[in-house]
């Protein structure tokens, strides 16, 4: 039985397989390019100590990459939270961060053709996406994660119902964009969804299955504790809205 990741190691499996189209240090802070792909890819991360002249100097360099002032806030960074909130930056989707053993949830094998991988990606996951916000930035992103990945296509009722992405780092699957289309939601699709990709993850040697959600979105949070998935840590983002 393989340790469950902690934070830190899922920290790191969000940036493997959401990557940012470009990252760089400046001084001890690492800053994203995303391209329009959503804050995970756009917001800077501390790599150690600093002072107020180098939360300038980031500033100033997502400024130059024509970005908000954002800033994700890991575990047991409570000084630069603290530091940022008398900076003006107020806190904006606090994220939870969920991980299972892939064995947990693949001994239940989904209906055929309730999840089946595809990629590239069909015209109707781009169209399923399209409908929860995820446009071509988002694809973008997808299209940059290295490694083994897969999309997942949901068809139920004999019509399309869902599509999710999956990116595995270091024996750690993780879901992606799980959207399901209003008229097909309430009937487990997103459930044969996070399975298949359990299934998946596992055929190809890993060891489990996470995914990142708002912690406002009571629904996914109820569907991913109804798998049995535990809450391995937290993290939330602060913005500057007059940057």
């Amino acid at each position: 039985m393989s340790a469950t990741p902690d934070a830190r190691q899922l920290y790191d499996v969000v940036d493997a397989t959401w990557p940012a189209a470009r990252s760089f240090a400046v001084g001890p802070f690492l800053i994203r390019e995303g391209q329009g792909g959503g804050k995970r890819v756009s917001a800077a991360t501390a790599l150690g100590p600093y002072d107020d002249s180098d939360i300038a100097r980031a500033e100033q360099a997502m400024t130059a990459l024509g970005q908000g002032h954002l800033f994700q806030l890991r575990e047991d960074e409570e000084a630069l939270d603290a530091t940022l909130a008398a900076r003006g930056y107020e806190v904006i989707d606090p994220v939870t961060m969920y991980v299972v053993e892939v064995e947990a949830l693949s001994k239940e094998e989904p209906p055929r053709t309730a999840a089946i991988p595809a990629w590239e990606p069909l015209k109707i996951m781009e169209e399923i996406w399209a409908t929860g916000g995820v446009g071509p930035e988002r694809i973008a992103v997808m299209r940059r994660a290295e490694g083994l990945k897969t999309g997942m296509i949901s068809r139920w009722n004999d019509k399309p119902a869902g599509a999710s992405f999956l990116a595995m780092h270091d024996g750690v699957g993780m879901v992606h964009s799980l959207e399901i289309l209003p008229h097909q939601r309430r009937q487990g699709v997103a459930q044969f969804l996070m399975r298949r990709a359990a299934i998946w993850v596992q055929q190809h040697g890993g060891t489990h299955l996470s995914v990142i959600c708002t912690t406002a979105n009571e629904g996914a949070n109820a569907l991913y504790a109804s798998l049995g998935m535990h809450v391995v840590g937290q993290y939330h983002y602060r913005q500057k809205t007059n940057a």
